[in-house]
């Protein structure tokens, strides 16, 4: 659940973000999909801390 949500909010930051620095639809798309796949990894390991921890 943790992987989802910070793929979710990944992509939106990273929307914002290129919208934010005057981007194109395309620089908005690629920062949305690095933005989430950064996120969704850190998740990953979120998910996998906690699991270990418990």
């Amino acid at each position: 659940m943790i992987i989802a949500a910070g793929f979710v909010l990944g992509a939106a930051l990273g929307w914002m973000t290129a919208r934010k620095k005057g981007g194109n639809s395309f620089d908005k798309w690629q920062y949305a999909i690095v933005y989430a796949i950064l996120f969704s990894i850190l998740g990953l390991f979120a998910t996998l801390f906690i699991d270990r921890m418990t």
